[in-house]
């Protein structure tokens, strides 16, 4: 019997030991991914800062009348929801879908119809099992995100909201707060109305726009909302892989722990049984007397 246990003991060593060496491999391989990913959402901001510095000018600067600054009367709502291509990273993917779907739910309350946007598997598995309506998906994007890839998807929001179809866009995304703090956060993308201006509401320097800003400003929004999603889908990646790190490195030392435990169950049955065959050795020598 205590042989028996002592064989069921050692090959759940045997198991956690594997397990215990696929999740360090993983929490490896999320570690390089996470410091790519944040090297190139780092890499883009300087081009994007600049492009939003520029619509602050000219919106300050001139009576902006643009199609993309305008309260649009369409009952309609697009939200972009970012979420991860694969699981295994602690409540990533939950947050964030948890988030996008009460976002629906005030959306609908104030009266308006809502469509989705799923970016990442796990989104578009979510929505596509419950009650809403899809604008299109997109999958197994994030790693390989480029400008042209974005560019797709912040294209397609932009012909929605000039052809109608939406009066507004909003984003849901996961943005990385640290290695160790991943926060799920909801954005506007359209109509564009936000804009920083210094104190004493002026920009801080005067440009000449040719032809006239407002062509320059209608042709600097789809860019904008290019480096938007871009960044949003760049931001998301690296928050996930810094998610998937943790879980597998909790994982890890939990397999560590559960290694111990296991191994001093097995000695303490290999014990019992060594003791219990010198007691039948002793007892049958003293019968033999």
């Amino acid at each position: 019997m205590a042989t028996a246990n002592m064989k069921d003991v050692k090959r759940r060593i045997k198991s956690v030991e594997s397990t215990r060496q696929i999740t360090k491999a993983m929490e490896l391989v999320a570690s390089s991914k996470l410091r790519r990913a944040k090297e190139k959402a780092e890499s883009a901001q300087p081009f994007f800062k600049a492009l939003y510095d520029a619509m602050c000018d000219i919106a300050a600067n001139s009576p902006i009348s643009s199609q993309y600054t305008r309260k649009n009367i369409v009952k309609t709502a697009l939200l972009v929801v970012i979420a991860g291509d694969r699981g295994l990273a602690g409540g990533f993917n939950h947050n964030v879908l948890k988030l996008a779907e009460s976002r629906c739910a005030a959306l609908r309350e104030e009266g308006l119809k809502v469509k989705i946007m799923p970016v990442g598997k796990k989104a578009v598995e979510f929505f596509e099992k419950r009650d809403y309506e899809l604008a299109d998906t997109f999958q197994q994007v994030a790693e390989g995100m480029n400008i042209y890839k974005s560019r797709e998807i912040s294209d397609l929001i932009v012909a929605m909201f000039r052809h109608g179809e939406i009066g507004r866009a909003e984003l849901v995304y996961t943005t990385l707060v640290s290695a160790l703090s991943q926060e799920p956060v909801n954005i506007k993308m359209l109509p564009v109305d936000d804009f920083n201006y210094n104190k004493d509401g002026k920009a801080v320097s005067l440009t000449v726009y040719d032809p006239s800003p407002e062509e320059v400003f209608d042709g600097l929004i789809p860019k904008y909302l290019n480096g938007m999603v871009y960044g949003a889908v760049v931001d998301s990646f690296a928050a996930e892989q810094a998610a998937r790190r943790t879980a597998m490195e909790s994982a890890s030392d939990n397999a560590g722990e559960m290694i111990d435990n296991l191994s001093l169950l097995y000695n303490r049955a290999r014990q019992a049984q060594i003791t219990q065959e010198l007691t039948e050795i002793v007892s049958g020598s003293l019968k033999n007397r």
